[in-house]
C-alpha cells in the first residue's frame, strides 16, 4: 500500500481574528470529520479547525488505522496510516496557511492513538496534543525529540479498554522523549466527560500563555 495523503476533511478558519491557533480533530471509531467540532468549540472557542475523516472502515465505521482485535493493532497499517496523516497535516498547513507552531491535535480513542503514533514517529509535526483515552500505539526503537511539546492525556480509572498501566506507559514514553506531559484522571470509563473537556480547556489556556 502506498501513501495517499488525501483525506475527506473540513477546514474552518478561526472565528476570532485574535486567535491563530488551529485544532486538528481526530475522531474515534465510528466518528467522522464533524464529530469533535462541538468539543473544539468548548476547549478553545474561536480557534480554527482542521478535521480529517479516517480512511479505514471497520464494519462500516471509519477509523484511522486497522486493528486485529480490541487493543491489538495492525502495526504495518499503523505505520503507513501514520505517514499518510503526517503528510496530510503538512500539506494542509501549507494549503490553508496555518501556523504549524500553533497546531494542537485533539484526538479521542482511535484518533488519540494515531496522534500518539505521529508524536512518536515524526517529531515536530504535532507540536501540542490533547489525547482523550489513548493507549500506547507502538514502542519506538529510539524515542524522538519532543522537547517543547505539550501533551495532555485524559483517562478513566474504570476504562474497560485502556488500563491505568497503559495510560502511565504512554505518558512515560512521551516524557522520555522530552515532552511535557500532564495526565488527568477521572472515575468514569471510556466515554468523554465534561470534566475532561474542562481539563483540556484549562490545559490549552495555560499552554498558550
Amino acid at each position: 500500500m502506498s501513501i495517499e495523503p488525501e483525506f475527506v476533511h473540513i477546514y474552518i478558519p478561526p472565528a476570532d481574528i485574535s486567535i491563530d491557533d488551529t485544532l486538528l480533530l481526530l475522531h474515534g471509531t465510528g466518528g467522522g470529520e464533524e464529530s469533535l467540532v462541538p468539543v473544539a468549540g468548548r476547549i478553545l472557542p474561536g480557534a480554527g479547525i482542521l478535521s480529517p475523516r479516517g480512511k479505514v472502515l471497520e464494519n462500516g465505521m471509519p477509523r484511522f488505522f486497522r486493528r486485529f482485535s480490541e487493543g491489538v493493532f495492525d502495526l504495518e497499517d499503523l505505520r503507513l496510516r501514520t505517514a499518510e496523516l503526517a503528510e496530510f497535516i503538512i500539506r494542509a498547513s501549507e494549503t490553508y496557511s496555518l501556523d504549524r507552531d500553533k497546531l494542537t491535535a485533539v484526538g479521542y480513542s482511535n484518533g488519540a492513538n494515531i496522534a500518539a503514533s505521529i508524536l512518536l514517529t515524526y517529531a515536530g509535526v504535532i507540536p501540542n496534543a490533547v489525547l482523550f483515552h489513548p493507549m500506547v500505539p507502538f514502542i519506538p526503537e529510539s524515542p524522538p525529540g519532543l522537547s517543547g511539546t505539550d501533551v495532555l492525556i485524559t483517562a478513566g480509572t474504570n476504562d474497560p479498554i485502556v488500563s491505568p498501566e497503559g495510560t502511565k506507559d504512554l505518558a512515560g514514553l512521551l516524557k522520555k522523549a522530552g515532552a511535557r506531559v500532564e495526565v488527568f484522571w477521572q472515575g468514569n470509563g471510556h466515554n468523554l466527560t465534561r470534566d475532561e473537556i474542562n481539563a483540556a480547556r484549562s490545559f490549552l489556556s495555560e499552554s498558550r500563555m
